[in-house]
């Protein structure tokens, strides 16, 4: 391997792999974005440097951001993404049969139109009929949108120092997101590194923030390999009969098989129920959090930006 691609994970921690090729690399108005063929991962997507998912081991984060709410919903016809440029988030959703409306805003076209032309597992998602693409800003769109929605999903990037996402990780936004859920609605955001040392930066500030807005929040983790950690989902329901932890797992492989086209990779009714097995750690963390997230008040749960650096092999070199 002539080339390596390094990531900072946090401070004081990088990581290598090994680079294949480079199949676009670019800066858009608002970030660098990159799709490369990593030795480890396969196709990867990189945004500012980071990655963002491969194809490697993708379906483990799409599945279980997607798949709790809609499972946990009585039936799901409308669908509203934020984020989500490279079109896995929607590909999950229209599997769901009962999914009339999926609509999809992102606010960077140059990643939608990347990942479109070089992500071929996405392809059948863009042109689905059920499928409505707006190229906007996410939060305005949803604010003014004159439909609510049964489901809410935001497919954001982390909130990076300087970075465009801060914002709707925030208490102003999520009661936006439950004024414009129908009765009954659910909500579900990704919420960062969520691994022993890391987890308290923003996925449990997250949590903490959306109990001030809905009666029913819980928080979870899965390990994805391509990030070298655990990966931290928050979800939120108007209405506290609608909850998640409420599916045993024979619900949920019933619910899987009566609505979901396609095989799962990863998520079945044992898996699903593993995802809320948290450690005493994440636990206590959660349990003690008074974080709220707020733009009014100045109160943002940030990431340090990290950067990405090829470096040929043999250098001493490498950032």
């Amino acid at each position: 391997m002539s080339k390596w691609y390094e990531e900072e994970l946090e401070p004081g921690l990088r990581a290598q792999y090994g680079l294949k090729k480079i199949l676009h690399s670019g800066q858009s108005k608002f970030q660098t974005v990159d799709i490369v063929d990593l030795e480890p991962f396969g196709r990867t997507l990189l945004v500012d440097g980071l990655i963002q998912s491969s194809q490697i081991d993708e379906y483990v984060y799409h599945e279980a951001l997607v798949h709790p709410a809609l499972l946990s919903h009585p039936c799901p016809k409308s669908v509203f993404i934020g984020g989500g440029g490279e079109g896995s988030t929607a590909r999950e959703v229209l599997r769901h049969a009962t999914v009339e409306r999926c609509l999809m805003v992102d606010i960077d076209e140059d990643v939608v139109k990347f990942c479109r032309e070089n992500l071929p597992e996405n392809a059948a998602a863009w042109t689905d009929p059920r499928f409505e693409l707006v190229i906007a800003d996410a939060k305005a769109t949803l604010e003014n949108s004159p439909t609510n929605f049964d489901v809410i999903i935001m497919d954001l990037d982390d909130p990076l120092e300087g970075g465009p996402c801060y914002q709707l990780y925030s208490v102003e936004f999520y009661q936006t997101v439950k004024r414009k859920l129908n009765p009954g609605g659910i909500f579900i955001t990704q919420s960062g590194q969520a691994g022993i040392t890391r987890h308290h930066l923003v996925w449990s500030p997250v949590y903490s923030t959306l109990k001030q807005v809905f009666p029913a929040v819980k928080a979870y983790t899965q390990a994805v390999y391509s990030f070298l950690d655990e990966w931290g989902w928050n979800i939120a329901s108007t209405d506290e009969s609608i909850s998640p932890l409420l599916l045993s797992p024979e619900e949920v492989d019933k619910r899987i098989a009566a609505r979901i086209k396609g095989e799962m990779k990863f998520l079945d009714g044992e898996s699903y129920t593993g995802l809320y097995c948290l450690s005493k750690k994440h636990r206590q963390t959660l349990a003690a959090e008074t974080a709220v997230l707020s733009i009014e008040k100045g109160t943002f749960a940030v990431m340090h930006s990290q950067g990405l650096c090829v470096a040929e092999a043999g250098s001493a070199e490498v950032s």
